[in-house]
């Protein structure tokens, strides 16, 4: 039996002047879920931890924030300030003693925050300190720049995306639309961190950390789709779509970090399917699982939320 919300007689259909408004306003909210937040992305109030005698610590605080870029978390010891970033706290550490000054950069946490203390220890350099940088969670070396990880976003968004659509067109039933979803982001999953680890050694963290970050964001991505296919047709399609591809989206920070993000916009990012897929795959990909934070429980809300629009569904197509 087809789904009640495509085939429900006396339904009201929208008139070309509502169409027109509807499809203008989608345009609008779309263009400022792009715009706010890249143009006024960049280094402000972002956590660095600082470890330095008292006296030196109250001066360098003044110093960093001062310039507006960073705002300082206190650490009690270098080992306490690096344990920060490793743990993905902070986005790097200042650690100043008697011997010289020691920078502690994430590369992995993402370049804009790796360049800008690269850029302090450049400058501290000129000054005529002695000045180490030590980056606790860099690179690879087929991948210097971070690509393979940047690219996890396309895969991610068509994987959970393309499913949906496929599934929800060409399968009647809830329940083989469901295990479809499951089935492409367990294998989907799979195929894409095979290619960016054993494959490019693109990344170093847990190959099956990493599988299973890219699994439940495709998961959490179509579920929640088809789930509102369920309970609204093919209009659930769209709303769909414009929620992940241009909501969650530019909100996630995929590229450089949440931080990166204006205030209040990465937080809300983060509580979307792709922001916390980005975090997840980040702190597998770098950290070994560090700094993974609410990531796999905001996806697991997701793919709740999204079978329990398929359960709703199913029992109003079966009334």
């Amino acid at each position: 039996m087809p789904d009640t919300a495509q085939n429900k007689e006396g339904r009201r259909k929208l008139g070309p002047t509502a169409i027109t408004g509807l499809v203008s306003t989608v345009i609008a909210l779309m263009l400022l879920a792009f715009l706010t937040p890249a143009i006024n992305s960049g280094a402000h109030d972002i956590p660095l931890a600082v470890s330095a005698p008292e006296p030196v610590k109250a001066a360098m605080t003044q110093k960093i924030e001062k310039s507006g870029a960073f705002t300082v978390v206190d650490a009690s010891s270098p080992e306490d300030a690096e344990d920060r970033v490793k743990n993905r706290e902070t986005v790097g550490a200042v650690a100043a003693s008697p011997t010289g000054t020691t920078i502690t950069i994430a590369s992995g946490a993402g370049a804009p925050y790796a360049a800008a203390l690269n850029g302090m220890a450049t400058q501290l350099k000129a000054e005529g300190q002695e000045v180490t940088v030590n980056d606790v969670a860099p690179m690879t070396s087929e991948d210097p720049q971070g690509v393979g990880l940047s690219s996890a976003l396309l895969p991610l968004i068509f994987g959970g995306m393309a499913s949906a659509v496929l599934l929800a067109t060409q399968l009647k039933s809830a329940g083989k639309r469901t295990l479809g979803a499951v089935g492409v982001a367990v294998l989907g999953g799979l195929v894409a961190a095979a290619i960016l680890q054993p494959w490019f050694h693109a990344v170093d963290g847990s190959f099956w950390l990493l599988w299973s970050g890219l699994t439940l964001g495709i998961l959490a991505i179509s579920s929640t789709v088809l789930g509102l296919f369920s309970v609204l047709g093919f209009a659930g399609l769209g709303i769909g779509a414009v929620l992940m591809l241009f909501v969650s989206n530019p909100l996630s920070g995929f590229a450089a970090g949440p931080q990166w993000l204006p205030a209040g916009w990465g937080t809300f990012g983060q509580l979307m399917p792709v922001g916390a897929a980005g975090t997840f795959l980040r702190s597998a990909a770098y950290f070994d699982g560090s700094g993974l934070g609410m990531s796999p429980w905001v996806l697991m809300a997701w793919i709740v939320a999204g079978l329990a629009l398929t359960a709703i569904g199913a029992r109003r197509q079966k009334a």
